[in-house]
């Protein structure tokens, strides 16, 4: 049984859509959290629908914003706490993206997925195992988790633009390395922007390369 995530949605009326951003927020936030890059982002997509979900949880460590999963260095969660809650968010977020495409009476190729952080984790576990390839997924400040069961559990191979900031003190700049060296191994056609002196956040320059990436790869 999968959960229900509050979400909320900016852009033309329901099922006038050409194409759809989901955002993906990261740990501790709420989908309100991203919701705000449609203002910058709608007037170079016209007919892009944006939605936000919430994340499932309630965040163990501050009690206010929402979690995908827990955290064990942050929250004192066990691994295998972490390990079930990332493959229950999963099932949750897979579930979610079919019910924002059926509503909009789109196809997945209409589709992008945009993380931050444990969002990117998100987008980065759920497009790849999901039978049908979306358009691309734009992955800020996160990292890839399990690398190595990458290539074999991959069903589909989206395009995917990382984007992290080289003074990031939460999660550290090599993850992008890292992401991008598995990525690349499992035959994912990957690009990579570093947002100079950009902690852990989304410059304006990292949100003109995820512009021009969103731009390339989603319907006119």
């Amino acid at each position: 049984m999968t959960r229900k995530l509050k979400f909320g949605r900016r852009g033309p009326a329901q099922g006038e859509a050409r194409s759809l951003v989901i955002f993906l927020h990261g740990y501790g936030a709420d989908g309100a959290d991203l919701l705000g890059l449609a203002d910058p982002l709608a007037p170079h997509l016209p007919g892009t629908a944006f939605v936000a979900p919430d994340a499932p949880e309630g965040c163990r460590a501050n009690g206010f914003g929402c979690q995908w999963f827990p955290i064990p260095w942050l929250d004192d969660s066990s691994e295998a706490e972490a390990a079930e809650g990332l493959e229950a968010a999963a099932l949750d977020l897979d579930a979610f993206i079919d019910e924002q495409l059926a509503a909009e009476g789109l196809p997945p190729s209409a589709l992008a997925l945009v993380g931050f952080s444990q969002g990117t984790m998100m987008a980065l576990h759920v497009a790849p195992r999901r039978a049908e390839e979306i358009a691309g997924i734009v992955a800020f400040s996160g990292r890839l988790l399990a690398p190595e069961r990458l290539a074999e559990e991959a069903r589909v191979k989206p395009p995917v633009l990382l984007i992290h900031g080289d003074a990031d003190p939460m999660v550290p700049f090599a993850e992008m390395s890292l992401a991008g060296e598995a990525l690349t191994r499992a035959g994912f056609t990957t690009y990579g922007h570093v947002m100079k002196g950009t902690g852990h956040g989304i410059a304006p320059d990292g949100l003109s390369v995820a512009l021009a990436f969103l731009k390339d790869r989603l319907p006119d």
